[in-house]
């Protein structure tokens, strides 16, 4: 079986964590510290916290930008819930919107159409590692006064026009999560250009304190441990070269694939692939799947039911392509531990299947 996902956990991360568990600091110590500090150079320098999970980098964010009851975040359907619960949470509500067909992001004039007296934010997600049209969507946040937030979980060292993912909004969030382009076990960081927006958030990860009882604000406790601080860092380290053979990879698969649609990047984009999303047109998607599955070759559907059709949120809305993407879309591997073999015979049997119209 060639499995969709495959996280690589070598000496190094364990190495790491018995570093820590020697030390005796587990909790947000000088690891947490450091990856802070080197993570900042996936984000051309800007102030990095971190937290426990990607789902409190959206949520931290949304707080330390001011968002609130009353508010209204832009996001597309078409991604993970935690996008849309993130805004819920921190009291706010999602307003839903279409997306591009080929790069599966949010449209920039669906999300203008979108914009009401009461929006405060515009929360693009950059997905499967393909950058939102974030010089639109920009565009459209500074034209009306709004903030600009980036969901970048999947997007790890990705960019477009030279400059990277996380550093175009007022807050931006990665995660770590196992099958993430980089892990730390479970985490996520918060990126930020305004020093203030980076104090709040400090302060809400660990209780409303910066020095220890003396506490400013209600807060939470969203604090990073050391141990997974300590994977991270290790794993930063191996991230380039990682991103690299995935690119490589999802270049043979969009070379050798031709029965299928296969996923274009954007003009001026480094997508990263995260997932390497094909659509499949003409044929019943889940049964694709199956007889992939059967034939050894293991994928993923991200995502079969759009937000508002989740029964947390279950609203009527007409998002056409939103519908086409969910009933078509199927993620092939493309993870850096696939051998030149795997590759080709992931090409060969997508093309056989296509072909035996499954």
């Amino acid at each position: 079986m060639i499995n969709a996902a495959q996280p690589i956990i070598g000496d190094e991360e364990r190495e790491a964590v018995d570093r820590v568990m020697r030390s005796g600091m587990l909790a947000q110590g000088p690891e947490v510290a450091a990856f802070e500090s080197e993570f900042s150079s996936v984000v051309s320098g800007l102030h990095c916290v971190a937290v426990n999970s990607g789902t409190s980098a959206l949520h931290m964010g949304f707080l330390a930008a001011g968002v609130g009851p009353g508010d209204e975040i832009i996001v597309p359907s078409f991604t993970f819930a935690a996008t849309a619960n993130a805004v819920a949470l921190a009291g706010a509500t999602p307003v839903f919107v279409d997306v591009d067909i080929d790069t599966f992001t949010m449209d920039p004039a669906a999300a203008e159409a979108a914009i009401t007296s009461r929006t405060k934010g515009i929360m693009p997600v950059h997905l499967y590692g393909q950058p939102a049209d974030l010089v639109a969507l920009s565009g459209i946040a500074e034209r009306h006064g709004l903030i600009l937030f980036e969901d970048a979980a999947q997007a790890h060292a990705a960019s477009l026009d030279g400059r990277p993912v996380g550093t175009w909004g007022v807050a931006s969030s990665f995660s770590f999560y196992p099958t993430k382009n980089m892990t730390s076990g479970e985490g996520g960081m918060v990126t930020t250009a305004d020093v203030e927006v980076a104090r709040r958030l400090r302060l809400l990860r660990n209780q409303g304190m910066e020095k220890r009882y003396a506490n400013e604000i209600v807060g939470f406790n969203t604090r990073m441990t050391d141990i997974h601080a300590a994977i991270g860092r290790v794993q930063l380290t191996k991230l380039a070269g990682w991103t690299a053979t995935r690119q490589r990879n999802a270049a043979f698969l969009s070379e050798a694939i031709t029965e299928v649609v296969t996923p274009p990047t954007a003009p001026g984009a480094v997508h990263v692939f995260h997932q390497y999303t094909v659509r499949i047109e003409g044929h019943d998607r889940d049964a694709f799947a199956a007889e992939l599955m059967k034939r050894g070759i293991g994928s993923g559907v991200y995502y079969p039911t759009p937000i508002h059709r989740l029964p947390s949120f279950a609203l009527d809305l007409d998002l056409p392509v939103t519908d086409t993407v969910a009933a078509q879309c199927l993620s092939l591997p493309v993870h850096p531990a696939l051998s030149d073999d795997d590759l080709q015979t992931i090409a060969e049997t997508v093309n056989a299947v296509a072909r035996a119209g499954s």
